[in-house]
């Protein structure tokens, strides 16, 4: 017997064109993009920006936006990803603890990302060593019939 699973997938824009980025999205079937930036407002890419992205998204994919700032990492957080701040080995244990703290399966609704097709959105290109594949995986522990797709 098979278990099916759900996609959560993940997106970073940074290097990415509008048009691939909505395109990606749509080719999946992506309903629902979680925002998980602190900063939704950025310069980095204009398209991003909370109010311009939550109107292509709705116009473009047909989705949702939704900006869970909970899931984003704090600026101390951040601050160690700088040069000299202990890197990615110091930043992932305190960020998986920062998530524990903030009793983040508590505050969410596990049908709000397996009735529809979820994308976590984060603005590192790669989710190698970006927060959103962090929040995914955490969610799958949790949730094990999501299975992670980095888009």
């Amino acid at each position: 017997m098979t278990t099916e699973t759900i996609p959560l997938y993940t997106i970073g824009f940074t290097q990415r064109s509008a048009e691939s980025f909505f395109e990606t999205l749509r080719r999946h079937g992506v309903s629902r993009l979680i925002d998980v930036r602190a900063n939704n407002t950025s310069q980095l890419a204009g398209f991003t920006k909370r109010d311009d992205l939550a109107y292509f998204l709705r116009e473009i994919v047909g989705a949702e936006y939704h900006h869970l700032e909970f899931l984003a990492p704090t600026p101390e957080l951040r601050e160690m990803m700088k040069p000299g701040g202990g890197g990615w080995a110091a930043y992932e244990p305190r960020f998986l603890a920062l998530l524990d703290e903030r009793r983040v399966i508590e505050q969410l609704d596990r049908t709000f990302f397996t009735e529809q097709p979820c994308c976590l959105l984060c603005s590192e290109r790669k989710a190698e060593h970006c927060h959103r594949r962090l929040v995914a995986e955490y969610l799958q522990r949790a949730w094990p019939e999501l299975r992670i797709v980095h888009l």
